[in-house]
């Protein structure tokens, strides 16, 4: 009797633990994030981290264009106005955002994915609120100058050097082929 309620005991606490809320056990954050490009084939930084397995680029804005910026620090640009919804977009914690397509299919999953994640490192912004941008370094990871954290990108923006503390914000992305026939991606949390 003793060990079939010590038995229940432990399966209780690992339910508790299982189920219980926050956002460490939310695949997304709840920032607001919003982006829509509606052809990615404008940015060959984008479309290569989009299409290729472990690659990623940073997206941020000077104000006038859309900046893509990959780990060997090749760049391309979007005018703003060229694009159709320039108005309303969301850059996360304003240092951008790190799209790419990992290396790996996530756990449960059969297809390889794009994500996002932003740019702003999660600790110093949870720690200090300040918005720290992240650099990408070309083995798929990220790393933050301020706090010395390093994310693994192609495990979901896992921390995996540097003191412990949260994983990358992560958003809701799509990458599809939209009704131009054109592939497109869209950020919206």
């Amino acid at each position: 009797m003793k060990s079939r309620t010590l038995i229940l005991s432990i399966i209780y606490c690992l339910l508790l633990v299982a189920c219980s809320g926050g956002e460490s056990n939310n695949k997304y954050s709840n920032l607001r994030a919003r982006l829509s490009i509606d052809n990615v084939l404008q940015a060959s930084v984008l479309h290569a981290a989009c299409e290729s397995m472990g690659e990623f680029c940073a997206i941020t804005s000077d104000g006038q264009s859309l900046i893509f910026t990959n780990a060997a620090g090749k760049t391309s640009k979007i005018p703003l106005t060229a694009m159709s919804d320039y108005s309303g977009y969301n850059l996360g914690l304003n240092s951008g955002y790190i799209v790419g397509r990992l290396a790996i299919p996530e756990m449960g999953e059969d297809n390889v994915r794009v994500v996002c994640f932003d740019r702003a490192c999660p600790n110093c912004y949870q720690n200090y609120n300040i918005t720290k941008p992240l650099a990408l370094q070309t083995s798929g990871y990220a790393f933050c100058k301020n706090c010395n954290r390093t994310y693994n990108l192609n495990d979901c923006g896992s921390l995996s050097d540097g003191p412990s503390g949260r994983n990358l914000y992560r958003y809701r992305v799509s990458y599809i082929t939209n009704s131009m026939g054109l592939w497109g991606l869209y950020i919206n949390n």
